[in-house]
């Protein structure tokens, strides 16, 4: 790690980052966000890549996002095509944390389609949050070919990004629903249930769309729920990091 900083203090947080307990890491990372030095930038960055802790990760983006962003967009934007997957995530959620509107050039087509489902679905939030208007229906155009992609939690990230961009979705959704795909089909299934109610859990909404496509939509609706189950405490924690 570069330490070659400008005060004592940016010498002892640089120090810090290293350390080996995570807590020690977590309070320096805090330090750096609390008052911050143009000094650290590259410090912070580094870390970033290689920081093993989600929490100390989460501390640093914000101690990034308290430097002057015209000093520090253009270093993290060097994050975004590193070879290390943890890079380019962390630059990622790192720009929602700064949110300037300038950065949505940046993500590119290839961070939406990264190989890597980390880097992709924090490249989904990020994309979100940073689109201007009149580019959103271009974005749920290119985050609907995703349906279906990865794990569960890879698709409820995937659910999330697309009711935040909201009704400009629903064309593009409701053609994925008639997909020949099941597992494409199931998912713009499920997100539809979850536009409708955001409060609706992602398990049930998925599960019960299954259930629709394996068996249509006139077989399945005898044994469909009368309610749909309200998101997970573990749903909801993602939903309050996105």
């Amino acid at each position: 790690m570069n330490t070659t900083t400008g005060s004592p203090l940016c010498a002892r947080v640089a120090t810090a980052l290293g350390a080996t307990d995570s807590s020690v890491r977590l309070q320096a990372a805090l330090a750096a966000g609390s008052h911050p030095d143009a000094g650290l930038l590259e410090v912070l960055v580094e870390r970033c890549a290689v920081e093993p802790d989600f929490f100390v990760r989460d501390m640093l983006s914000w101690a990034l996002a308290r430097l002057p962003p015209d000093a520090t967009l253009p270093r993290i934007r060097q994050e975004l095509g590193s070879e290390r997957a943890q890079a380019r995530s962390q630059a990622l959620h790192t720009l929602t944390k700064i949110d300037d509107r300038r950065a949505w050039a940046w993500i590119t087509r290839d961070l939406l389609r990264d190989a890597d489902d980390e880097v992709a679905r924090t490249a989904w939030r990020a994309a979100v949050r940073l689109a201007p208007e009149d580019e959103k229906r271009g974005l749920a155009d290119e985050l609907i070919r995703h349906l279906g992609r990865g794990d569960r939690d890879v698709q409820r990230s995937l659910s999330r990004a697309l009711v935040d961009l909201g009704t400009v979705i629903e064309p593009a959704l409701e053609e994925a629903a008639a997909s020949p795909d099941p597992a494409v089909a199931a998912h713009a299934r499920a997100t539809e249930v979850i536009l409708r109610d955001p409060e609706a859990g992602f398990h049930a909404a998925i599960d019960d769309a299954k259930r629709v496509v394996a068996l249509g939509p006139q077989r399945a609706a005898p044994a469909a729920p009368a309610t749909m189950a309200t998101a997970t405490a573990a749903e909801e924690e993602e939903i309050a990091g996105c």
